[in-house]
């Protein structure tokens, strides 16, 4: 041991919301942690994902709600103010410095490293600074990676070479683009199609399969198709982008059926993992994939290494991330401790909500909140399961939400469980359905027992007593 080497119970990775519950949950146990970030403290969600592109979306909400009710919609005699929301998504993102979450991070006794961290081996970590000085760190206990993922770019001809924007560029923009082109139609393509159309752009998003939103209900993607075209979003299903390339101040994309000319072009296609240059290959690992764990987010055939959020490739999702995050620290803690680690699937230590139910909310108009499995899945896996689907309308709480309400909702049942295998709400208000949702799927709650949750009355959450009648019949 180098005599320099600054010695923790554990060292973390990256310092993004995973990163940050890991180091917390370690300290809260009694343990030492220190995070090691290159960038921002606070990570991809608080800079360049959910919260700016949330905040985008959330003004033109708020109108097209107001514009939905009679009376209210008298009110609304002007347009959003544009610069007034980018002004407003600047500071939900604290203008891009992560002070805030530095104090936070101090405060709660994480210590922080600033520079590149590479692993060279066992319990090793060599941090690199902006100066170039290095700082060696060996962990007692844990190495958590937890540097998540970036957005992959396609290998199109000429595409890496036509300046594209990331998701990162699209939600930091100073401004709305003009006549911007996104490639992809997934939930980030399709939540910032409807942001910038929302702001003014004139938007055309390609999609190469030949539906929206292709891993949820095909009601939701059919949904979100018919609302991007209303807004006046050029949609092209079925478009392969066969090259790219700068035409002076445009930039054109080539397929079959011609060519589209923008001002930028996001591309929305995924993500890859995010350990190209962390010195994998000194443990064994190959560089540039994600990380294989176990139900602890441990590393198979180590006792020390986790991998932990979008780097296990599991479910990229921030709140699942930082699920992973409490799972795992737990799981740290305790084997610090010497104590035995219970691997039963409800056990604090293990993590098994990404593969029972996992809750997902697109922040397009309307929304569209999931949990669980869709029909398809369940058909795929040979599951036994029956498909209720429901007019969100006809409840009397969306009548008074909005006048011409219109959603659907979809439940997947075990017919032989009689158990809820997933649900889906589309349709204006339904995130805050969702977690009743998550807690029916996860708690494997028995039909017979779902009758006497009783919704109130007047709300949207009546749908859920229509629900469980139609599946009646």
């Amino acid at each position: 041991m180098a005599p320099d080497a600054q010695t923790y119970d554990v060292i973390v990775l990256g310092a993004g919301s995973t990163g940050e519950n890991v180091a917390d949950i370690a300290v809260r146990g009694g343990l030492s942690a220190v995070l090691v970030e290159s960038e921002l403290v606070g990570g991809e969600c608080s800079y360049w994902a959910c919260m700016p592109s949330k905040t985008l979306l959330r003004g033109s909400e708020v109108l097209g709600q107001a514009r939905a009710v009679s009376g209210a919609a008298a009110a609304v005699t002007g347009d959003q103010d544009v610069a007034a929301t980018l002004e407003r998504r600047n500071g939900m993102t604290h203008d891009w410095d992560d002070s805030s979450q530095v104090q936070w991070v101090q405060g709660a006794g994480i210590d922080l490293v600033r520079g590149r961290g590479r692993l060279a081996g066992e319990k090793r970590v060599v941090v690199t600074g902006s100066d170039g000085a290095e700082t060696v760190l060996v962990a007692r206990h844990a190495v958590a990676v937890c540097t998540g993922s970036r957005a992959a770019v396609p290998p199109v001809d000429g595409l890496a070479d036509a300046r594209p924007w990331t998701p990162r560029e699209a939600t930091s923009a100073k401004e709305a683009p003009g006549r911007p082109l996104v490639i992809g139609g997934g939930y980030v393509g399709c939540e910032m199609a409807t942001a910038w159309a929302q702001l003014g752009s004139q938007v055309t998003l390609l999609q190469r399969g030949k539906r929206l939103l292709p891993a949820l209900e095909p009601v939701a993607g059919d949904t979100v198709l018919a609302s991007l075209r209303e807004k006046g979003i050029d949609v092209r299903l079925g478009a392969e982008i066969r090259s790219a390339r700068r035409d002076g101040d445009e930039v054109v994309l080539t397929t079959a059926d011609g060519e589209f000319r923008g001002d930028e072009v996001l591309v929305a296609t995924g993500r890859e993992a995010n350990t190209e240059d962390l010195g994998l290959d000194t443990v064994g690992l190959p560089p540039g994939e994600y990380l294989d764990v176990d139900e602890t987010l441990r590393v198979p055939g180590s006792d020390w290494l986790y991998g932990v959020g979008d780097v296990n490739h599991r479910q990229q999702l921030t709140h699942m991330g930082k699920y992973q995050a409490r799972q795992a620290g737990n799981a740290i803690v305790a084997r610090a401790r010497g104590e035995r680690v219970d691997t039963a699937d409800w056990s604090p230590f293990v993590a098994t909500a990404d593969r029972l139910a996992t809750p997902s909310v697109v922040f397009t108009d309307p929304p569209v909140a999931a949990v669980g499995w869709t029909a398809a899945q369940a058909a795929d896996a040979g599951v036994p399961h029956r498909v209720v689907e429901y007019e969100i309308g006809n409840v009397a709480g969306a009548a008074v939400f909005a006048d011409g309400y219109s959603g659907t909702a979809v439940a997947v049942v075990d017919p032989e469980r009689e158990v809820l295998l997933g649900v889906t709400f589309v349709g204006p208000g339904v995130a805050e359905l969702l977690h009743s949702a998550t807690i029916a799927v996860v708690g494997e709650v028995p039909i017979s027992r779902l009758w006497h949750a009783v919704p109130s009355y007047p709300t949207i959450s009546e749908v859920w007593l229509r629900l469980l009648e139609t599946y009646r019949g």
